[in-house]
């Protein structure tokens, strides 16, 4: 009985996951507004911590409403189902059909049934999807193997051989995994050895997958990861890498904790890469402590830091068309108020400077560090006489964060 269910379970699997072939149309996704990027069950240092953050950036996985993120937690089909149509758009390549077992209300519908009309997922036999079944991680790797039409090169099994656990791995399974590990689309924690392939899925496993594989095809930029698998590759070293669309810069800002602006000020501001970014080879295209030159601009409902200028550490410069979030946080400054705490490790912008002293008769806000634009005695009028004045608050290591809006050309020379 043992034997039959598991011969039963492969021959399913291998169903489930077939796919058509098709073309991958470009990853074009926005990040959703206040997306959170940060949680509490995910510490810096956590192995997962970059696949995750970047994700999260992207709006292709998203934590729970406490600030958790439960990286630990299994991921069941219908929840992959949702992660892989806001990672990949693909054009139809079938008909859509109605699972038996997936009602048109259940939460997850839409989502199957476009993963499933992109070729990313198939059902089991009988029209059945079992949306709720935990997903292994070797169906993982071939759905994003196949899904992206990865075929292995050379032998499949001399790919395998890596793996001291590759005589677990499915029949079906070998041979898109040995396309997924030729592609570092493998991430293995905590030792790059061991597939663990039958082993259910979690969402900080599959997390990584999704985002190696998003590196795979050019959609993201490598993050230089001791855990993703790389079996000898024989790629010449490119001379120059385009950093694509979509990929976020992780940025700082050393001067203060807190900035400051007006809702209608533009105020120059140059932030710092906080971490490399890094090719799927590991090479640095963008080192920390490269800068950032830009502006906060007024955005709908708020401030955005539009980018304009990246200065590498070696001082190579590019244009970048690159911006953040748009920040909506506000404080309000009030007549009588202390201003001791309002400008505590704070920036301010012309206007906020302006606004702050209008209203508080504090003269020597106006001796603060301000940030560039109009001139403050220019400004004056626009405070004048007035009890309050809401201003935007920026934490700028978390507000500022960016993504680029246009594939960047960078010389690794």
């Amino acid at each position: 009985m043992f034997t039959l269910n598991r011969w039963q379970s492969r021959t399913a699997a291998l169903m489930a996951l077939s796919v058509t072939v098709g073309s991958v149309a470009p990853f074009i996704t926005a990040s959703p507004s206040f997306a959170q990027t940060t949680f509490s069950d995910v510490s810096s240092n956590y192995w997962a911590a970059q696949f995750i953050q970047q994700l999260s950036q992207r709006g292709v996985i998203a934590g729970f409403p406490d600030g958790s993120f439960r990286p630990e937690e299994p991921v069941t089909r219908a929840q992959f189902a949702a992660m892989v149509n806001k990672a990949f758009q693909k054009t139809q390549q079938r008909q859509t059909i109605n699972f038996t077992d997936v009602p048109s209300n259940y939460w997850a519908s839409s989502a199957i049934e476009q993963a499933y009309t992109i070729g990313f997922l198939s059902g089991y036999p009988g029209n059945h999807f079992e949306p709720n079944q935990a997903i292994p991680r070797e169906q993982v790797l071939v759905s994003l193997a196949n899904g992206l039409e990865y075929s292995p090169s050379g032998n499949t099994e001399s790919t395998l051989q890596y793996f001291n656990d590759a005589s677990n791995i499915a029949s079906y399974a070998r041979s898109p995994i040995a396309a997924a590990t030729q592609k570092q689309i493998v991430v293995n924690y905590p030792n790059v050895k061991f597939l663990n392939p039958t082993a259910t899925a979690t969402r900080a496993q599959v997390a990584a997958f999704i985002y190696q594989a998003l590196v795979s095809s050019n959609q993201a930029s490598a993050i230089n990861s001791p855990y993703v698998v790389a079996v000898g590759s024989t790629t010449p070293t490119p001379v120059s890498v385009t950093i694509a669309q979509g990929t976020a810069i992780p940025v700082k800002y050393d001067k203060a904790e807190k900035i400051l602006v007006t809702k209608d000020e533009t105020a120059p501001l140059t932030l710092t890469v906080s971490q490399n970014v890094v090719t799927q080879e590991g090479s640095v295209v963008i080192p920390a402590g490269s800068q950032v030159i830009g502006q906060l601009k007024p955005a709908t409902g708020g401030s955005q830091f539009v980018a304009q200028k990246l200065v590498l550490t070696n001082g190579q410069e590019y244009q970048l068309n690159a911006t953040s979030e748009v920040i909506t946080k506000t404080e309000t400054v009030k007549k009588g108020i202390s201003t001791g705490s309002i400008i505590k490790n704070t920036v301010l912008g012309a206007g906020a400077a302006t606004a702050i002293s209008a209203v508080t008769g504090d003269r020597a806000i106006a001796t603060e560090e301000v940030l560039g634009g109009a001139g403050i005695g220019a400004l004056v009028g626009l405070f004048f006489g007035k009890k309050s004045v809401d201003l935007i608050a920026i934490d700028p290591n978390t507000d500022l964060q960016m993504t680029i809006n246009q594939n960047l050309l960078v010389s690794l020379k």
